[in-house]
């Protein structure tokens, strides 16, 4: 081969090397900004089903960059309210429950009369130390009932940061599809009877069942593991470049 023919061939692959650099780049920075828009106040149940009883769990990320997360105030609905909330102990954090009278009194199951549910659940952190630190989250869970003959049920979520800084996630989806700024927990409830367990997570007013969530969170997690491979590929496909670039330059300096 010529010194002619092998410039071009030279350049051709510093060429083809550039645009596999620059596609990494893309690749690489669709990564970091889609992964961290789904990390909200987000809740989940196994045994959430119509009309029954059992555990919430309340997923509490920091999002802050140099704040930490040091309260989580839950608020319960008053259009479908709960007479029975329990919380679970959590070293490091302390747990304080408000009321609210019923409406309309409801029956126990010990014959007793019902006349108030639970409005809120405030958890606070007891010191800095036991608080959320930038980048981590944590777990808050609760035993609830009954739950709403619904398909589904929002919750609000007022976290706190030692800033002092407060993120109200109580919104709901304008249009039913698209994510608002602040989106409420939302759980869906599979209906009573039915034998099956929900696990249902939602923050944008769009929810799903036990299905739809492996839907929504398998997306996700095929998106982001797609990425990634796109960069495995993009990286051996420039370290291959690159290899036989130094081969052809060895080659026409012989």
């Amino acid at each position: 081969m010529s010194d002619t023919a092998v410039g071009v061939e030279v350049r051709k692959r510093r060429w083809a090397l550039r645009a596999g650099l620059a596609g990494l780049g893309a690749v690489v920075a669709t990564l970091a900004f889609a992964v961290p828009a789904s990390a909200h106040v987000k809740v989940s149940g196994t045994d959430a089903v119509q009309a029954g009883s059992g555990v919430v769990t309340f997923r509490v990320p920091t999002e802050s960059a140099t704040a930490s997360t040091t309260g989580l105030q839950i608020t319960f609905p008053a259009n479908t309210p709960f007479t029975s909330v329990d919380t679970q102990p959590k070293a490091g954090w302390t747990a304080t429950v408000e009321k609210k009278p019923l409406a309309h009194p409801e029956p126990g199951e010990d014959g007793s009369t019902i006349t108030q549910y639970v409005s809120q659940v405030d958890f606070k952190a007891t010191s800095p130390a036991s608080a959320i630190p930038p980048g981590q989250f944590d777990m808050f869970n609760l035993s609830v009932g009954p739950f709403p003959k619904a398909s589904t049920v929002s919750f609000g979520a007022l976290q706190t940061y030692s800033d002092g800084t407060t993120v109200n996630w109580d919104e709901q989806s304008a249009d039913g599809t698209t994510e608002p700024a602040h989106p409420a927990p939302v759980l869906t409830l599979s209906p009573g009877g039915s034998g099956m367990s929900a696990a249902g997570v939602s923050t944008a007013g769009v929810t799903t069942g036990t299905t739809g969530q492996e839907s929504s969170s398998g997306s996700s997690w095929t998106g982001i593991a797609g990425l990634v491979l796109g960069i495995v590929a993009l990286v051996i496909s420039a370290a291959a470049l690159a290899l036989a670039l130094t081969r052809r330059r060895t080659t026409a300096g012989s």
